[in-house]
């Protein structure tokens, strides 16, 4: 597959890739797609996740912020085929250095 070759390519240079987890604020629970977006297709709107599930990486979310209306926004941390151990000592340092993990947003409060 392209893909997977494309990232072990790019993974013989880079540990990990960041990326958000993605591109649209949390929406509501029991829609299969944000309101007004183009698509029910659930992989209209997660082009940064399930592309890993393809090529076999590991990949965490974790909290990284919350949007101007209190809604959670996820940081994902990917790494090369077989390295879980990377991604997740990278996710322990980043909850360790923020502390995004500890908030709530408003509607779970």
């Amino acid at each position: 597959m392209a893909l997977g070759a494309t990232m072990g390519d790019f993974h013989r240079r880079y540990d990990l890739l960041l990326t958000p987890t993605m591109p649209v604020p949390a929406f509501e629970a029991g829609r299969d797609a944000p309101v007004g977006w183009p698509s029910d297709l659930w992989t209209s709107w997660t082009p940064y996740t399930y592309p890993f599930n393809m090529t076999q990486q590991p990949a965490l979310s974790l909290p990284c912020g919350l949007t101007d209306d209190d809604r959670p926004i996820g940081l994902q941390i990917v790494g090369p085929r077989h390295a879980d151990s990377i991604v997740l000592r990278a996710g322990a340092a980043y909850e360790a250095a923020t502390d995004w993990h500890t908030r709530t947003p408003t509607l779970l409060r």
